[in-house]
């Protein structure tokens, strides 16, 4: 049996020899692409995530804040509301959500609706800091200032007003009530 050339795209002639070349990797796809590939896997699939990602425009803008897919068996969703007039919204709107689940390809060919307490959300961390620093009673440039009663040094005055007296001074008065040396007195303040 005669030997057979090989394939020209995946060898390379040079001279005598005929080198293997590995076969031309397909160009990259963008990420934008593969999220939405994984997407429409996700809605062929039944998977509440693709439900999740559509949900405001599904449900429209008034009533999706109030209301959210919580499981999705089969054919079979079951949408969470917010007690109250949101529940009777979804149960009276239900028909049309459904068509909607329907129109954008979602197999859902049942809706159920039950009361669902959503917790708030917690606010990130650095929003949190940055509301407790907003009210700290050692802000100066919110309080203001003024002179402490028990040692005369100028202090914040949210610092008064919480304590009676400075920072330093309530330390103080914290060491001698524990009966620990204080770290600090109003006199170590630098001038």
């Amino acid at each position: 049996m005669p030997a057979q050339p090989p394939n020209p795209s995946s060898s390379r002639r040079l001279g005598a020899f005929s080198l293997l070349m590995p076969a031309p990797r397909p160009p990259a796809t963008p990420v934008q692409d593969c999220l939405a590939s994984l997407e429409q896997q996700w809605q062929r699939q039944g998977h509440l995530a693709a439900l999740w990602q559509r949900w405001p425009a599904l449900a429209g803008a008034q009533l999706a804040p109030h209301c959210r897919p919580l499981r999705l068996q089969g054919s079979r969703l079951t949408v969470g509301a917010a007690p109250g007039p949101w529940l009777q919204a979804l149960q009276y709107h239900r028909h049309q959500l459904l068509a909607s689940l329907r129109a954008a390809g979602f197999p859902v060919r049942e809706l159920r609706v039950e009361q669902h307490h959503a917790a708030p959300l917690a606010p990130p961390a650095a929003e949190e800091t940055q509301a407790t620093w907003a009210r700290h009673p050692s802000r100066a440039d919110v309080h203001g200032m003024a002179c402490c009663p028990a040692c005369g040094c100028p202090a914040p005055a949210g610092e008064m007003a919480r304590w009676g007296h400075c920072s330093f001074c309530r330390r103080r008065h914290l060491a001698t009530a524990s009966n620990q040396p204080p770290e600090a007195t109003p006199q170590d303040r630098p001038q």
